[in-house]
């Protein structure tokens, strides 16, 4: 799984599509966004985890920084690779590039 985090309006999935070489049409097919809000409603976050988990790239929006565990292993542990984009400009995290 991919992970890609960033601020509103940062350019995130359109960076997921050019990533993953698809046009952004195709992004609904390989790609789950808003996740932040599914986590806000979700009843089990473990749960939700292991579904996002199944997906190629999930997007996330940052909200402010909120609460981030403590013990660095915890920090998107189930994603290969993370990537944050901030302006349009994808950095990479965690991993290897995709492409």
């Amino acid at each position: 799984m991919l992970l890609i985090t960033g601020p509103l309006f940062a350019g995130k999935r359109e960076c997921a599509a050019k990533l993953l070489g698809v046009p952004m049409e195709r992004l609904a097919d390989l790609a789950v966004w808003d996740v932040q809000d599914l986590a806000a409603t979700a009843p089990d976050l473990t749960a939700l985890a292991d579904a996002l988990a199944a997906h190629p790239v999930v997007i996330a929006t940052e909200v402010g920084g909120g609460v981030v565990p403590v013990d660095p292993a915890q920090r998107a542990a189930r994603a290969e690779t993370v990537v944050r984009v901030c302006c349009g400009i994808p950095q990479l995290l965690k991993g290897e590039w995709p492409c």
